[in-house]
């Protein structure tokens, strides 16, 4: 038994001496620099699986030589090998900050591979060590218009042409922004839900106007709702006011003169974007029926990448007590901002969301149980001028006349949203 454990370990040992031996065999020890410009030539002649094997060659034996490290990415990059080239990328950056020629590069490597968002978050980074740099923030703009902030890149752009007033290829991305650029838009939803018992099929529907300022959004908004077999409507508007960098509100204000939605309803919130791509908010709302309801709410949200999670408290207090509820959100987005796949999961009843309240008085009784889950899906025609929406919703919700006792309600919501000058 022991000799067999012997003989074992003997194997072990001779079969990493073997392994070092081939390793020390292979390590490259010729000229780094000669090398390094025929695998550029390969690369630039089509031949990057040659050029690949030449640049890692070269660096079994200098690890650190930063510009083949870079170089070897950057051909990743070429053939959309983009996670590969990000893993380079970053081990240069983390040992040499203020290489700008990696910082570009990987900035580039970030945009084609579709992660607008993962490229305006190094820009950032980047034009901390170089600030006003003319090609970062070039980036930047391109980052921020792939994803739908195209204000923000003409601002950007704008910035670079202060500095650089004869630079033909921004005056050119400028002239691009403004024709691109849509400060209107008009939009139509549709909803409606079906219920495994008790009522009837609820539908929902909303004309929309928005307009694009220097000083934030205005939305108008008119809501047709269709319960019990009567008819309401509600108008509604949504601002969205820019305070400072990093500091916006949401303030909204709806009418109505009918039992299905509320007579007033208000709320106001802020928002305030921290470190490391978070954003915080506090706010409330408030709908006024025969009595009044206040609704207490917040956010944490982080953009990481590609994607965004954010979570929403809301405590509503109520004649039965205050309830708590909450909804966790993630979105993944693909080009932009109106391109992204969402799923939202709710737990709790709260006026806020479940916003169509099965009669006058349900705002009261908010110590209800409900469970929701929303799967949403987003997307834009080619020329970005045309958007539209798509969600499904499953409700599990405690009848509000019968508590104890649940239903489910099964929705449906298709958007359509025409953006123009």
């Amino acid at each position: 038994m022991i000799s067999k454990i012997m003989l074992k370990l003997l194997f072990l040992a001779l079969f990493f001496c073997g392994f070092q031996m081939s390793a020390q065999e292979t390590k490259f020890e010729g000229d780094p620099d000669a090398s390094f410009e025929i695998a550029r030539n390969l690369a630039f002649n089509q031949q990057r699986k040659q050029a690949q094997d030449t640049l890692l060659f070269i660096l079994t034996t200098y690890p650190n030589y930063h510009d083949i490290r870079s170089f070897l990415a950057t051909t990743y990059s070429w053939d959309g090998d983009y996670k590969k080239a990000r893993k380079e990328f970053n081990y240069v950056l983390e040992k040499d900050i203020e290489n700008k020629t990696t910082w570009i590069a990987a900035i580039k490597n970030e945009l084609w591979g579709d992660l607008p968002f993962a490229a305006l978050e190094m820009t950032n980074n980047a034009l901390k060590i170089f600030p006003k740099d003319t090609e970062l923030l070039y980036l930047k703009a391109s980052a921020q218009e792939n994803s739908n902030n195209t204000l923000e890149a003409l601002s950007t752009i704008q910035l670079l042409l202060d500095t650089n007033p004869e630079d033909q290829k921004a005056k050119d991305y400028k002239a691009n922004l403004n024709n691109g650029l849509s400060q209107n838009a008009i939009g139509i939803t549709s909803s409606v839900d079906l219920y495994s018992d008790v009522f009837d099929p609820m539908q929902y529907h909303a004309l929309m106007y928005r307009r694009q300022t220097k000083y934030g959004s205005i939305i108008g908004r008119v809501n047709f709702n269709r319960r019990f077999n009567e008819n309401g409507v509600q108008y509604e508007v949504d601002l969205y006011p820019k305070i400072t960098k990093g500091l916006y509100a949401y303030v909204n204000f709806g009418i109505a003169s009918t039992f299905l939605f509320p007579d007033i309803k208000y709320g106001a919130e802020l928002f305030k974007s921290l470190p490391k791509s978070f954003e915080i908010s506090l706010g409330f709302r408030t709908l006024k029926y025969n009595t009044t309801t206040n609704i207490y709410t917040g956010s944490l949200g982080w953009y990481t990448g590609n994607s965004y999670l954010s979570f929403r408290p809301y405590f509503t207090p109520g004649v039965t007590g205050t309830s708590i509820s909450g909804t966790f959100t993630y979105r993944k987005y693909r080009s932009d901002a109106d391109n992204y796949l969402g799923v939202a999961v709710s737990m709790g009843f709260s006026p806020e969301i479940n916003q169509f309240a099965i009669d006058e008085n349900a705002a009261k009784f908010v110590a209800l149980e409900a469970q929701r889950i929303n799967l949403g899906y987003y997307f834009t025609s080619s020329n970005k001028q045309n958007a539209w929406g798509t969600q499904l919703a499953v409700t599990h919700q405690e009848i509000i006349f019968d508590q104890g006792n649940f239903f489910w309600i099964y929705s449906l919501v298709l958007s359509w949203e025409l953006k123009f000058k």
